[in-house]
């Protein structure tokens, strides 16, 4: 089973993967099928009931916001975060859902938004249920859907196969361990970044896979500048107060050259990943760097790579930088987790801190097996985070996380 790199980064809105961009990737997809199979019936209601921890940390998380987004036909890679606060008011004003078809739907939230946190399916902690009911009360469509993490969902058919409906197989070079990896390495005389692009071109044509990097890569660099300028208190209701815009001036107002004083370096990726967690946790528009709750550390060691190792006529680094990433945390969401709700904070954290230390390493060795060192480095010191309260907001530590892994040694 393939996960590239469009699985692992993909452009969403915060301030959860698992809680926000999933919801509202599920309630898109179950409202074209509705609309696809009504056979013109109009929908007169639709209902959604949230279970386990979408509901115990759902209202924290803005997964009502995602689900109401979402059954209007929004795409979380797509939607414009400046529109929402507008949408949501017109929802709740004029009681009513605008469907993709233009179909206007009578909406109660307090009986068609229902937050089942004393119940949770056996399959997974996040878990919802939509229905679609006629004129009549009849039910048109019904169907349970799971948020796994990252972004990713499956509904309850694909759960009982344990797989999803576009699974990717057929790569030339298939690994589910970076034994393996290392491996296919050695016998073809590739590259751990050229394994991956290999398998990426059984997909999509290269251009199409270079082009959606250097989109990822933007949308990341994005994230950062409006976190260093967004200045006020994040949403939530806990008072928390920007922190990145005041660190930010102070070292414009004080800069020492990280080239020499390498410490001064992590001022600036600490920063820097402050920032995506702000914007993170404002809704704003971030990248899963595998998941929304660790989307600071990638970019903030992506932008360190790239100001101050990256050769400047080398064009191909962040190429190989995200595509090496990729590979690394492929073998998370395969062997284990990178779902907060099931390997918890210091879980989706811990495989952000083994992805990024090993980008870099591509431009600097050659040698795989160093590469594939560094994860395990990293991962074994990840501190233990808390995960979120009942109802909690997505703020500290989710925005103000342990700083990003500082660049590591590759050698024996």
């Amino acid at each position: 089973m393939h996960f590239g790199v469009f699985d692992l980064f993909k452009i969403g809105i915060g301030p959860s993967s698992s809680h926000t961009v999933g919801p509202m990737k599920a309630a898109k997809v179950f409202v074209e099928r509705v609309l696809a199979e009504a056979d013109g019936k109009a929908v007169a209601r639709i209902e959604t009931e949230l279970y386990g921890s979408l509901a115990l940390t759902g209202l924290g998380h803005g997964t009502d916001t995602a689900v109401l987004l979402g059954l209007e036909g929004s795409d979380p890679a797509r939607i414009n975060p400046d529109t929402i606060a507008d949408r949501l008011a017109r929802i709740r004003e004029e009681k009513t859902l605008k469907l993709a078809d233009g179909q206007m739907v009578a909406f109660n939230e307090r009986a068609d938004l229902d937050f089942r946190g004393d119940i949770r399916l056996p399959f997974h902690s996040n878990a919802m249920k939509f229905r679609a009911l006629d004129e009549a009360g009849d039910v048109l469509r019904e169907e349970i859907w799971y948020s796994i993490g990252g972004g990713f969902v499956i509904d309850e058919q694909e759960a009982g196969r344990n797989s999803a409906a576009d699974v990717k197989e057929g790569e030339p070079f298939p690994f589910n361990s970076a034994a393996e990896l290392l491996e296919i390495g050695e016998r073809e005389g590739l590259s751990i970044h050229r394994i991956m692009l290999a398998n990426e071109r059984t997909f999509l044509p290269e251009d199409t896979i270079r082009a959606g990097v250097d989109g990822l890569w933007r949308a990341m660099e994005d994230c950062i500048d409006r976190g260093l300028k967004q200045d006020g208190i994040l949403p939530g209701g806990l008072n928390v107060r920007r922190r990145a815009p005041k660190l930010y001036r102070d070292l414009v107002a004080e800069p020492v050259d990280p080239k020499k004083d390498p410490l001064a370096a992590m001022d600036w990726i600490n920063l820097w990943a402050m920032a995506v967690n702000e914007e993170n946790a404002a809704g704003g528009r971030v990248v899963t760097a595998p998941t929304n709750g660790a989307a600071g550390i990638i970019p903030a060691v992506a932008r360190y790579f790239d100001k101050y190792h990256r050769d400047q006529d080398d064009e191909e680094a962040l190429q190989r930088f995200f595509l090496t990433a990729a590979a690394i945390g492929s073998l998370y969401k395969k062997n284990a987790s990178i779902s907060g709700a099931e390997a918890g904070c210091q879980g989706e954290v811990g495989v952000a801190c083994s992805m990024a230390p090993a980008a870099p390493s591509p431009a600097t060795v050659a040698n795989p097996a160093h590469i594939a060192t560094a994860p395990a480095l990293r991962w074994d010191p990840t501190p233990v985070l808390p995960c979120y309260p009942v109802a909690s907001p997505a703020q500290p530590p989710a925005t103000h996380p342990p700083a990003p892994p500082p660049p590591q040694p590759h050698g024996p």
